[in-house]
């Protein structure tokens, strides 16, 4: 007897096979806030606030109504984020992986988290962490 599949889980499954050798991690649904600027100061400086579709351990997915991003480009990125002023925020440095055109307009951005930038006052400053 063939086991049933639906519709949801058969898309799932076709995505997570169209990349199967770049994920390590299993990404879970997490609608959280983040902030994302350019690390390069080649580009154009922008500041966005786009909230999570999904996230790893080392990558995150956020649909985005800005322009400017491309794929290899290096951005910083705040997440969870929840004010400027909030000592809790982890930043990373990222990579843009992929962008995909949405039928809403918007860009769905997959980014690839490189280094951990802590500031914690527990941390002596200066202090880069891989993840």
């Amino acid at each position: 007897m063939q086991p049933s599949s639906n519709s949801k889980s058969s898309a799932a499954g076709a995505a997570d096979s169209q990349y199967p050798h770049k994920r390590r991690y299993r990404r879970i649904r997490i609608a959280k806030p983040a902030r994302v600027r350019p690390s390069e100061p080649r580009d154009d400086h922008f500041e966005d606030f786009p909230v999570s579709v999904n996230a790893s351990k080392d990558g995150i997915y956020f649909t985005s109504r800005c322009k400017g991003y491309y794929k290899g480009m290096r951005v910083f990125v705040t997440f969870p984020f929840s004010s400027h002023y909030d000592p809790t925020n982890c930043e990373y440095v990222a990579e843009v992986v992929r962008i995909e055109d949405l039928p809403s307009g918007k860009s769905g951005v997959a980014v690839h988290l490189k280094l951990t930038m802590n500031y914690s006052s527990t941390t002596p400053t200066g202090i880069v962490t891989r993840s």
